[in-house]
């Protein structure tokens, strides 16, 4: 089975055995979550006509924050509803592989 891993650096974010898959992105279960302490809530929010308001979280590792790095739809729309409580990262700032 295959594992889904979000990474920054050599920190490990978010590994999940199961995860789901949405316009390309990997929506990670909160529970995937390795150390819920590098995130930090931004003030960043973007609306999706068919999922909703997302929130943002910029993430740190040591003395390096990288902002707006995860997002997440606290109330998803009828039609998102499998993402709910599921985190995903832009490929741009974070590592996000499946193997």
């Amino acid at each position: 089975m295959p594992t889904a891993r979000a990474k920054l650096g050599d920190l490990v974010l978010a590994e999940a055995d199961t995860w789901e898959t949405v316009e390309g992105n990997v929506y990670f279960p909160r529970s995937a979550i390795k150390d819920p302490n590098v995130f930090v809530s931004s003030e960043t929010k973007t609306y999706c006509p068919w999922k909703g308001e997302a929130e943002y979280y910029s993430v740190k590792n040591g003395d390096n924050v990288v902002k707006d790095a995860a997002w997440y739809y606290a109330t998803p729309k009828e039609k998102a509803m499998n993402i709910k409580d599921h985190v995903a990262f832009y490929k741009s700032k974070v590592q996000v592989t499946v193997d």
